[in-house]
């Protein structure tokens, strides 16, 4: 035998040697198949005979994209329902559109019911690009003129359904608006964004703005993309109801009746108003220069306190700390704040946090104004006393009647629709005369009965907006004048005048805690009246409507 042949392995003596001791060798008397597969051991092969089936769609195997293969859209699987169970959707149609939008934007997209069946729809399918543009310019005019973040995503999510866009994730913060929409799991989603750098307060255009986003959700009138535009350009033209000159007399008057509210008499009615008058008119050429509203709120707060100085200075008998404490009225961005406290309540917190933020520039800027005039007041002579906090009991009758001039005023300001301003003025003598029944009467905590009158001013603002189907904001905003925290205020920057931190501190913490009782008792009320009660039937609207002629 030769070499090569005593190499060459022996089948049969090699594969049962009996020295052979590994435990992979094949006992002897077992036969092993022959042939390509016999040496197959993997638990993944595929068993003998079965077919491997294709997928039909073009996808590679394992995307995520593709369906099963073993799918069929003939004879779909059963649904599956997890194991906490499939949360229940109650939306009640007679309800106003906010409260059904804001309902769908709380739940996950997979869990949102599919959009009602709308007119809007082009043929060919909605110009997604076109309707995001109207959306997010809808939201910017809602934004710009003070509404909350949520209701602006509502506004938003609404004028997308509306189109039958209805896989759409609206993201409001306080300087950029963005929206994006996905048709579908396979194909890319749709983004776009708005720079809200302009913020105007013209509650008209907001009013207008939102009877534009109730007619798109409305399904008996027909709006479309054309119309949209056409209607919402009118809007942006459209001149503010009333000229500059009434808005300076507004603003005299609003401090005239602050200063009534704290003790004043005529002549410290004259005497405010003219200060805030005067301040008006420098705030607006501030704002003619181009300067930033921080120091447009310090210059406005100079001429009240410098009146009120110069009173105590010439020995008059009259209050000087009622005259100051009415010109503060006017300045208190009160707005600002009841929409900042309401965007963190609803769980937006980097918007609450800016518009927060804003009133703390803009109370500084007023605190700097006011202190330079006090601090040099003091320092030449001027007799204020910061202990001198008046009482107003004895005349409650006169303190309504100024409380109502306050908010018929502030409505002014605010640039509101003649239609509200009566509405708006009955609101605020409530919400004072309830404060003064609570306050002076029953002998109630500032703090509580601040926080009752405006959970009514809120109530009532909310019924009357869904009553006519409006923005709540006209109905709440100048109802909350008279309660706005502005004795407080001033008395605490008159105590760090006089080197009195510690009280001017106390002080100005209860006039922090008063704008908070607002702000909450304000977004309280709001949602009582959207939890327990249904106002406004869509039967009934579509009837007006068409009685109407649309």
């Amino acid at each position: 035998m030769t070499e090569a042949e005593d190499r060459k392995p022996r089948s049969d003596e090699a594969r049962y040697d009996p020295e052979i001791t590994s435990e992979f060798a094949i006992p002897r008397g077992l036969d092993v198949p022959k042939g390509e597969d016999s040496e197959t051991t993997s638990e993944f092969a595929l068993p003998e005979g079965l077919l491997t089936p294709q997928p039909p769609s073009a996808e590679p195997e394992g995307s995520a994209f593709s369906p099963p293969s073993t799918y069929s859209a003939e004879h779909p699987p059963a649904a599956f329902t997890p194991a906490t169970g499939v949360p229940l959707v109650s939306l009640v149609k007679d309800a106003p559109w906010q409260d059904r939008m804001r309902t769908m934007l709380r739940m996950p997209v997979a869990e949102r019911p599919a959009p009602e069946p709308v007119q809007r729809v082009e043929e060919g399918g909605p110009a997604v690009p076109r309707v995001l543009d109207l959306t997010l310019r809808i939201g910017e005019l809602l934004l710009a003129g003070g509404e909350g973040a949520e209701d602006v995503e509502a506004a938003m999510f609404a004028v997308c359904r509306s189109y039958g866009l209805d896989r759409c994730e609206p993201n409001v913060t306080f300087t950029l608006l963005s929206i994006s929409h996905q048709p579908s799991l396979v194909e890319d989603p749709v983004t776009a964004s708005r720079t809200v750098r302009r913020r105007g307060t013209d509650y008209t255009r907001l009013s207008a703005v939102f009877r534009l986003v109730d007619d798109l959700t409305d399904p008996e009138t027909h709006v479309s993309l054309e119309e949209a535009y056409r209607r919402l350009a009118e809007i942006r033209r459209n001149r503010h109801p009333y000229p500059g000159w009434a808005l300076t007399l507004a603003s005299g008057l609003l401090a005239g009746a602050a200063s009534v509210l704290v003790g004043g008499d005529v002549i410290v009615f004259v005497a405010a108003a003219l200060g805030a008058m005067l301040g008006d008119r420098l705030a607006w050429l501030c704002a003619g220069r181009g300067l930033p509203e921080f120091y447009q709120f310090t210059v406005a707060a100079m001429p009240p306190a410098a009146i009120g100085v110069a009173l105590a200075l010439a020995h008059v008998d009259v209050n000087g700390s009622a005259v100051i404490t009415g010109g503060l009225f006017a300045l208190l961005p009160g707005r600002a704040l009841v929409a900042g406290v309401q965007d963190g309540l609803t769980g937006f917190y980097i918007t609450a946090s800016a518009r927060l933020l804003e009133v703390m520039y803009f109370f500084v800027g007023i605190v700097v104004g006011v202190l330079v005039v006090l601090y040099f007041g003091v320092k030449i002579g001027g007799k204020l006393n910061p202990d001198a906090v008046p009482t107003i009991s004895e005349r409650p009758l006169i303190q309504i009647a100024a409380s109502m001039l306050l908010s018929l005023t502030f409505a002014i300001l605010l640039q509101q629709e003649r239609s509200t301003v009566l509405w708006v003025t009955l609101n605020g003598g409530v919400a004072w005369s309830v404060y003064g029944a609570m306050h002076y009467v029953g002998d109630i905590s500032p703090v509580a009965s601040t926080a009752v009158a405006a959970g009514l001013v809120g109530l009532f603002g909310q019924l009357l907006s869904r009553y006519r189907f409006a923005s709540a904001l006209p109905y709440t905003t100048a109802a909350i004048g008279p309660l706005l925290p502005g004795s407080a205020t001033y008395f605490g920057l008159l105590s760090m005048a006089q080197n009195d931190v510690d009280k001017g501190l106390v002080s100005l913490a209860k006039a922090a805690s008063l704008a908070m009782a607002i702000a909450i008792g304000v977004h309280l009320g709001s949602e009582i009246s959207r939890l327990f009660l249904r106002v406004g039937s869509a039967g009934k609207r579509r009837a007006a409507k068409r009685t109407r002629g649309f």
